[in-house]
């Protein structure tokens, strides 16, 4: 099983309606079929020194295995994301765990 997990920091002017259609864009890889479970959040309301709350969306992808991880990361579905809403981010972090 592979964990895939990526914080979004959208830049500042990101508006409201953008924000809707940026979290429609994540929810749109659930399309590919080597994704076995996908979440989109936001930061939950927790306050502790340790949790990190500055970011924008969290996508968290599960994958079989390393190869299903590769098929997603050109799959076109991936790739059409990025073309079109790599624009409104300004910081992202990936975390991947096997």
């Amino acid at each position: 099983m592979i964990a895939h997990h990526v914080l979004f920091w959208l830049k500042t002017d990101t508006t409201d309606d953008k924000k809707q259609a940026f979290r429609k864009g994540l929810e749109s890889l659930q399309g590919i079929e080597v994704v076995r479970t996908i979440h989109v959040g936001t930061p939950a309301p927790i306050e502790r020194a340790v949790v990190d709350t500055t970011y924008t969306f969290s996508l968290v992808l599960l994958f079989d295995d390393l190869a299903a991880h590769d098929v997603y990361q050109v799959h076109p579905i991936h790739k059409a994301f990025l073309d079109e809403f790599r624009v409104y981010f300004d910081k992202v972090v990936i975390y991947d765990a096997q």
